[in-house]
């Protein structure tokens, strides 16, 4: 059983990363510069876009949205670099916790104590 925190950093993190990547190329940004707005190399943009990376879970419809409307305040000026890990954190806090577990086929009757605890009232 991984961790709730694993499953974070190989599940949502880069799943938001996808999404994210994804809107501002279709909002005409190279991938060059998507990679530097996100502080990734430009094969991981590569990755995210051809579902190679990210593509572990899919996001509900209202995190899809939160990170389209990023990508636009990104795009326009409205957002910077620097507000990347606290939009990204923000919208990650946004995930639900049993979409992912559903979707990984973990059952939340299997997640000990301690696991329970880690991932909030909407584990148990």
């Amino acid at each position: 059983m991984k961790p709730p925190c694993e499953i974070v950093v190989w599940y949502v993190i880069p799943a938001i990363r996808s999404e994210l990547a994804k809107e501002l190329l279709n909002l005409g940004m190279k991938q060059k510069d998507v990679s530097e707005l996100m502080d990734i190399t430009q094969p991981a943009v590569s990755q995210y876009i051809t579902d190679k990376r990210g593509s572990g879970i899919k996001l509900e419809e209202d995190v899809r949205q939160m990170v389209k409307d990023f990508a636009a305040q990104l795009s326009n000026g409205e957002a910077t670099k620097a507000d990347l890990i606290p939009r990204t954190c923000h919208i990650c806090k946004k995930v639900e916790t049993s979409s992912v577990l559903k979707q990984l086929n973990i059952n939340t009757d299997d997640l000990g104590e301690d696991c329970q605890s880690c991932m909030g009232s909407e584990a148990k």
